[in-house]
């Protein structure tokens, strides 16, 4: 089953490679479940597995749609079985799947195999400003990211509201004006490494809480941890996020969910 709540469930939290690879900690999806409509977000390593392990089990036959926020294999390395198990072994062919245009390109390193394409109901291909259905939601990518190969977070909104209910801030370097393009209730952001390092398109602490301070979320959520970010403690750099910036930060941890309904009753 999955979720019939408004609930973020992080099944897995590791960033970048090493963490992935070592499996510290899980390299499983995020599963957003929000007015009746279940999206699964960057179906890593072993999210199927843990979909079939978590108790109770998840059903990914009750997933609306994938989102890949990019093609590196920490993010999409189980898409296609995703895919599969989403259209029951592709006797039921259904479902939408929003990714950048070279997650799906023949002729490059595509990501999504021809044959699971044309399981799905339909693909949309992520662009600067594009805006999305996948059931009662819209997604929507504002800025593409700085990063290794063509990136992009999300804005999500219950169809026919005006506000942001989530917004992810995926794997980037920091640029300025970032923080403008995510105005979600709740921020969920992909913070590998603990301290800035030249040549490393990711997110550092001094990122994160840079954006937390002046987007002032009523939630930031932590994910995606590097293995710096695993030496420090991340639980204790939300915590001193949070007393420095008065919002409340949350480290995510593998399994984790979050109640919707804390940032919109």
């Amino acid at each position: 089953m999955l979720s019939s709540r408004d609930e973020i469930r992080f099944l897995g939290t590791a960033g970048a490679r090493f963490v992935m690879i070592a499996q510290f900690r899980s390299s499983a999806g995020i599963v957003l479940s929000l007015k009746g409509t279940n999206i699964l977000i960057d179906p890593g390593p072993g999210t199927l597995v843990r979909f079939a392990t978590v108790k109770p089990r998840l059903n990914p036959a009750k997933l609306h749609g994938i989102v890949l926020s990019h093609k590196h294999l920490d993010h999409s390395n189980d898409v296609n079985v995703m895919i599969e198990a989403m259209t029951e072994g592709g006797f039921k062919p259904r479902g939408v799947l929003l990714c950048p245009e070279d997650a799906i390109t023949n002729g490059g390193d595509a990501i999504v195999l021809d044959y699971y394409k044309n399981l799905l109901e339909r693909i949309e291909v992520m662009t600067e400003g594009g805006v999305y259905t996948i059931g009662n939601l819209e997604l929507s990518t504002p800025k593409r990211h700085i990063h290794g190969v063509e990136t992009y977070g999300l804005n999500i909104k219950v169809q026919g509201e005006d506000r942001t209910r989530v917004s992810y801030i995926a794997d980037t370097l920091y640029f300025h004006g970032l923080e403008d393009y995510y105005d979600g209730e709740l921020i969920v952001m992909n913070v590998a490494m603990y301290k800035r390092r030249e040549g490393v398109e990711h997110l550092c602490v001094d990122d994160a809480k840079r954006i937390i301070e002046i987007r002032r979320p009523k939630v930031a959520i932590l994910t995606h941890f590097g293995m710096t970010m695993l030496r420090n403690k991340p639980w204790e750099i939300a915590q001193q996020i949070s007393k420095a910036t008065g919002v409340e930060v949350i480290a995510a941890h593998d399994g984790m969910k979050f109640d919707l309904r804390r940032v919109s009753p």
